[in-house]
């Protein structure tokens, strides 16, 4: 597929309203990408977990209109926020070529999140997602061709990712993966593909107990982030190794070997926080809480031989990764060791989830 096959050629004008819903989870990913081209396009591919439970609800309405600009109301927890019309402004101007019909509505969005929206997890993968989808149910109403379940989940993850690069991560699940790798074949920088390759027992049902470190705002955004990899002393080498953790990663998940699950999952989320921190200017997103229980889990699988994990987003909270079968064990570790280290002991249990669903 290219850019070409995602443009609306012809559509039925003559839908006068109508309203979709849809619900679309978070994402968290076990082989980062860190840089962007230009267009959303990754410098590296990734591979994410689909969540189950920390999702993003949104309901758009729409009307048709006279005026040719862009036309929208947003409303965050049923209250009318203006703060995030910026963001969808610029997600329209950027996603306008392929779905023309844009400026012949006005779209009240409606939104809300499954998770506090102070709690530090990321929400536009989900939230930019859920967008898409709904954006795309009227595309399918208006269309004068049938969209297949295929291309519509292709283009809805295209569209996501002009909005938020991780928000192509979580159209599908259970497992993501999104930039061009020689080890999956059918891996696009466009838009995110469901890893058909085998995956053992092991993985299956695996857990993310979310603890909630630091839920302030972020000193740099992941924006400027990305964007002080251009130049970056370790550019080249890291976007290497995340091309060979990946392939690594698809024999991992084949085989069911979790130690080595773990050795690649640990070290993808430290060399993340290395690149932010050798980059320039430099910066440190992790917090002293953040070592603490990275410390912690180190300890408690040394002593107990357990399989548990931790990874990292583009912040200082830890997702906690551990099988099934270890739920129980895990959680009581939780709450006697780690829960202290969390912002007023606040933490969110989730698992791994199929994507998104319309409601």
């Amino acid at each position: 597929m290219t850019e070409q096959d995602f443009i609306l050629k012809s559509y039925n004008s003559t839908l006068e309203s109508g309203s979709v819903k849809w619900e679309s989870p978070s994402n968290i990913a076990l082989v980062k990408y860190w840089g962007k081209k230009d267009n959303q396009i990754p410098e590296n591919p990734s591979i994410s977990f689909t969540l189950s439970d920390c999702k993003t609800i949104t309901e758009i309405t729409f009307i048709k209109k006279e005026s040719k600009d862009f036309s929208f109301d947003i409303y965050f927890e049923g209250k009318k926020n203006e703060a995030f019309k910026p963001k969808i402004q610029t997600f329209f101007e950027r996603i306008e070529i392929y779905m023309p019909f844009l400026k012949d509505y006005h779209f009240k969005i409606e939104t809300s999140n499954t998770f506090p929206h102070s709690s530090g997890i990321a929400s536009s993968a989900s939230g930019m997602s859920a967008i898409a989808l709904c954006l795309m149910s009227i595309e399918r109403s208006l269309s004068t061709v049938d969209i297949s379940d295929k291309i519509f989940s292709q283009k809805a993850s295209f569209l996501a990712r002009l909005g938020s690069g991780s928000a192509c991560r979580s159209i599908e699940g259970e497992l993501v993966v999104w930039g061009k790798n020689e080890s999956i074949e059918a891996s696009s920088d466009l838009y995110g593909v469901k890893f058909e390759g085998e995956v053992h027992s092991n993985f299956k049902n695996y857990q993310d107990t979310i603890l909630l470190v630091d839920k302030g705002e972020k000193q740099v955004s992941s924006t400027v982030g990305h964007q002080l990899m251009h130049g970056h002393p370790f550019a080249e080498k890291r976007f290497k190794q995340a091309h060979d953790n990946l392939a690594k990663l698809k024999t991992v998940l084949a085989s069911g070997d979790v130690n080595e699950f773990v050795k690649i999952v640990e070290s993808e989320a430290l060399t993340l926080h290395a690149m932010m921190m050798t980059s320039m200017p430099y910066f440190i997103l992790m917090k002293p809480n953040t070592l603490e229980i990275i410390n912690k889990i180190w300890a408690y699988r040394q002593k107990t031989d357990s399989k548990v994990c931790f990874t990292l987003d583009a912040g200082a909270n830890v997702h906690v990764l551990y099988p099934e079968n270890e739920k129980a064990f895990i959680l009581e570790f939780i709450k006697n060791e780690l829960v202290s280290c969390c912002q007023n002991g606040h933490y969110i249990c989730d698992q791994i989830g199929q994507g998104a669903n319309q409601i």
